[in-house]
């Protein structure tokens, strides 16, 4: 929003991340973001990070951008959005002139006007619509080329508590070449929530086949370019493999099936997608013990800990529940990830071998799991010798199969 130009107020209770920005620093690996940040911040100055919430009153709208965990249970934590919104309310309580609170954080159905409003309302001592507007703008942003998608967004989706609300944030958009479409709140909530179930139906869906396709001897790959081929269907999300990580589709799933219990509603198709994909990644160590005979005292490596390449992120990745496995059998792991590693050090056991390199960490191997396709992983020589179980189609599959034992995960 800084690039296009206009004055930006960055809020954040982290002092760390608040500095970082101030210092054109990104606190997050994303493609070209620490350049434009550095734009930003240094040569255009107009964004500026605080950790006061009272810098609303110099500006116009807010966006509620703060996480959304998963509880226990499967529901949303919306303890930071409880947080967010006491006090941007305690704040408009100040603010004279009509100003704007956009939810761009991912909230179920029914959130922003069971929880949010209610809270804002409370703490202002005012009223949504008439001194204050409310909209929700769901992101749709994909880890590894956020910047991208931000800046050439397919759709854009404003939920109205009211037209007002809309003209206003639907003005903030109109550099941006992308459809857009207005609707209520509910509705633009649930939009974000179907999405991200159905492509992580299609990941699903798509390693079932494969799975299937090992045993018949068929290259699901081929499969899948087929079934591409119809207009239909297209051949996005449909690289079989170990499965969907990240912070949006897991938690997103979970939270919609919580959702569905609560309107006392099974939504058995999802409950199937996410038993789906907590089973698959752990395909990679049964077909490592049918190789071994067994895990106990082998030497496993790991190349891969970011749920996905050019990305550092962790969180609900594939590659920790094989390493809890393949602990849990015995075996001795060592891994390695050209981003991740920082995050993983302060996640995973201390007796797991973090290496500095993908050669150093095949290296004394019995046997090599390949979690995430990063680029450097993708040479074939690299395996020469080795056992190499691929969970990504990383490798060509017969050039592998030339220079070491090589298998695929569903192929």
């Amino acid at each position: 929003m800084a690039s296009k130009g206009h004055q930006i107020i960055c809020i954040d209770v982290d002092k760390v991340k608040v500095d970082q920005i101030n210092h054109a620093s990104s606190p997050i690996r994303e493609v070209d973001l620490e350049n434009l940040l550095l734009t930003c911040v240094n040569h255009q100055a107009n964004l500026k990070a605080y950790t006061d919430y009272k810098r609303i009153l110099n500006s116009n709208m807010t966006f509620i951008c703060v996480d959304t965990l998963s509880r226990s249970d499967g529901g949303i934590d919306l303890s930071h959005v409880r947080d967010s919104a006491r006090e941007i309310g305690r704040v408009l309580a100040k603010v004279r002139s009509y100003h704007l609170v956009v939810v761009k954080s991912t909230v179920v159905p029914g959130t922003t006007e069971g929880t949010i409003i209610p809270t804002l309302e409370k703490y202002s001592s005012k009223k949504v619509g008439r001194d204050f507007g409310v909209a929700t703008n769901p992101e749709f942003l994909q880890e590894g080329k956020a910047l991208h998608c931000f800046l050439n967004p397919v759709r854009i989706i404003i939920g109205e508590h009211d037209r007002r609300a809309g003209d206003i944030l639907q003005e903030i958009y109109q550099d941006f070449s992308a459809p857009i479409l207005r609707t209520d709140i509910k509705t633009a909530e649930m939009i974000k929530y179907a999405a991200n179930a159905f492509l992580a139906t299609r990941i699903s869906f798509i390693n079932e086949i494969g799975n299937m396709c090992k045993k018949l001897g068929i290259d699901i790959y081929e499969v899948a370019k087929g079934v591409g081929y119809d207009p239909r269907i297209g051949n996005k999300f449909l690289d079989a493999g170990i499965g969907f990580g990240g912070s949006c589709l897991p938690k997103d799933l979970e939270a919609l099936i919580f959702r569905a219990g609560e309107l006392n509603y099974t939504a058995e198709l999802l409950q199937s997608v996410s038993k789906m994909n907590k089973e698959q990644p752990l395909r990679l160590v049964e077909i490592a013990r049918k190789r071994l005979g067994s895990l106990e005292n082998k030497v496993v490596a790991i190349l891969g800990l970011a749920f996905k390449p050019n990305t550092d992120d962790i969180r609900q990745a594939p590659a920790l529940s094989i390493i809890a496995r393949l602990l849990a059998e015995g075996a001795t792991v060592k891994v390695y990830d050209p981003k991740a590693m920082p995050s993983a050090k302060r996640l995973l056991p201390g007796h797991i071998k973090f290496c500095d390199s993908a050669p150093d960490t095949i290296a004394g191997s019995d046997c090599v799991l390949i979690a995430t396709e990063w680029d450097e992983f993708k040479d074939e020589n690299l395996y020469a010798g080795k056992l190499v179980i691929d969970g990504r189609r990383t490798l060509n599959p017969e050039k592998a199969k030339q220079l070491c034992q090589y298998e695929g995960v569903c192929w």
